[in-house]
């Protein structure tokens, strides 16, 4: 039987969408096909696989990006599908532990990636905050009909702005407490 779920997830949950994949799986849906935002699961064995995902630093098809998958796969993890440059593994948990951050550092790595892809996303919104801000603030003077419109995009660049900022802010906490981790074991 397969099932097919819709779900939302920001970037910055990466953490909290990896753990209802693996909360699915140890009900028995194995996560088959990914394609932002439908998962798609097929029922097998309540816990058979364990779940990982991971922002790569290329893009999937990028020779580097290909040879740490087959990498990965060598370990003997399934490569089920990428969103983006997120790409998403199962191994089996009768395999052993699943782990693809070994150290801290590689973990650090990996907020790093997700950090710089946030910066971009903020930059773009906040852009487009001003750019709508002034915008209206030239129709407002101008007494020009599209003042609404203008109005309604500046606030939603800048609500998005708001959002991203908060998701921001959450990621660079948790690259902190990493950092601090790091150095109580030196």
């Amino acid at each position: 039987m397969r099932k097919t779920v819709k779900k939302i997830f920001s970037v910055w949950q990466f953490d909290k969408e990896e753990q209802w994949l693996n909360e699915m799986a140890a009900q028995g849906w194995h996560l088959i096909s990914v394609k932002y935002p439908t998962y798609e699961f097929e029922q097998g064995e309540p816990g058979a696989y364990n779940i990982r995902l991971e922002l790569l630093e290329y893009w999937p098809k990028h020779e580097e990006s290909r040879q740490y998958i087959n990498f990965v796969e060598d370990t003997g993890a399934e490569y089920i599908g990428s969103v983006l440059r997120w790409v998403y593994f199962r191994k089996k948990t009768a395999d052993g532990a699943f782990v693809l951050y070994s150290d801290i550092d590689s973990r650090l790595k990996h907020l790093k990636r997700i950090l710089s892809l946030m910066w971009i996303i903020l930059f773009i919104t906040l852009y487009n905050t001003v750019y709508y801000g002034v915008v209206f603030c030239a129709n407002l003077f101008a007494s020009n009909s599209m003042i609404t419109a203008h109005l309604v995009w500046f606030g939603v660049f800048l609500l998005l702005s708001a959002v991203i900022g908060r998701g921001l802010l959450l990621v660079i906490r948790k690259k902190n407490q990493l950092c601090k981790e790091r150095t109580l074991h030196e």
